[in-house]
């Protein structure tokens, strides 16, 4: 129920996903009923692997995160998220409030083994590749452990679902050196500089699409304005060809001769090719949708999902931050 368009698009994304991924073998759409009943009318869909599941509330933007948690019981995504608490769904998508899914996610599956919370894993695409921004909304009063988490989380997502080897990871800061940047970022930077991550050091705002690593890392407040920024950016540019190539015949001309290039530029930049956002170090598979998602970028969204599923990150996860905890911790004192 949640999102800028509501069943609409929700339902549309479903169908479309349930007709192009056969290995999704059951899908429960969660919300009002009769709205859901009425939008698969529309798209004649009778697949016997969807199931509706009633809820009565749904969690507005107003809303607090926990509180909508406590007081909402019946809402859309707490009656989701249950459904993967109790293991009837391996995954949970949401294209509602964001602070609503991480929190009910985070209180009724908990954290991973080891991990002390939840980020964001953004991806976003570069001239070269695709980097993992983490974290990008989840966790805004983050601590440096938290960070060194994260670098280990998207490093496991960067390798096993975007398949890069050996992920490079960055700390964005205001200065590529050491001496640069908060206290709170010069000690992050030592614990990632001592762990065994391909760690290239601290990144500034260029480096992103200049130099670009496969897992950028930062708080929550610093990743939701990098995220924002870049989609704005994007739309922006597009916008401004658009505007100047109409000024004359012979740019319209231009125009339209590259017109291939422009598709695959958009097509590239365009969120709804990437769906949705995984949210890593939860007990479960929750994949955080855009608000403005299309029908295209809620079958993405639970294509994602479905990935996160079948290259088993949070048993990667839970391996490598038990690694990082084994690696590091102190040695026993001897006895006399």
């Amino acid at each position: 129920m949640g999102g800028d368009f509501g069943p609409p698009a929700l339902v549309a994304g479903s169908v479309m996903a349930l007709r192009e991924y056969p290995r999704i073998e059951k899908l429960f759409l969660v919300g009002d009923s009769p709205k859901i009943e009425a939008e698969l009318k529309k798209h004649a869909c009778n697949d016997g692997r969807v199931e509706i599941v009633h809820s009565t509330q749904v969690v507005e933007m107003s809303d607090k995160p926990v509180e909508s948690v406590r007081r909402k019981k019946d809402s859309s995504i707490s009656r989701a998220v249950d459904l993967v608490k109790h293991g009837s769904a391996d995954a949970v998508v949401s294209a509602g409030h964001t602070g609503a899914a991480v929190a009910s996610t985070t209180i009724k599956l908990r954290t991973l083994p080891g991990v002390e919370r939840p980020g964001i894993a953004s991806v976003i695409p570069t001239e070269s590749n695709l980097f993992v921004l983490i974290d990008a909304g989840a966790n805004i009063d983050a601590k440096p452990m938290h960070l060194l988490q994260y670098g280990i989380m998207g490093s496991v997502y960067s390798r096993h679902v975007l398949g890069f080897e050996n992920p490079c990871v960055g700390l964005m800061s205001i200065g590529e050196e050491d001496v640069k940047g908060s206290e709170f970022t010069r000690e992050v930077f030592k614990m990632l500089k001592e762990s065994q991550l391909n760690f290239r050091g601290n990144i500034e705002g260029h480096d992103l699409f200049a130099h670009p690593v496969e897992v950028v890392v930062c708080d929550g407040f610093v990743g939701n304005v990098i995220l924002k920024t870049c989609e704005s950016v994007g739309d922006a540019v597009f916008k401004w060809l658009k505007h100047e190539l109409m000024k004359t015949k012979v740019r319209m001309a231009g125009a339209y001769l590259a017109q291939g290039a422009f598709r695959t530029i958009k097509k590239k930049v365009n969120y709804e090719t990437y769906g949705g956002s995984p949210l890593l170090g939860v007990n479960g598979i929750c994949i955080i949708a855009h608000g403005a998602s299309t029908p295209l970028a809620i079958k993405n969204a639970l294509r994602v999902a479905a990935e996160s599923i079948e290259h088993e990150v949070n048993p990667h996860i839970v391996e490598e931050i038990r690694r990082y905890n084994e690696t590091t911790a102190p040695l026993e004192p001897a006895i006399p």
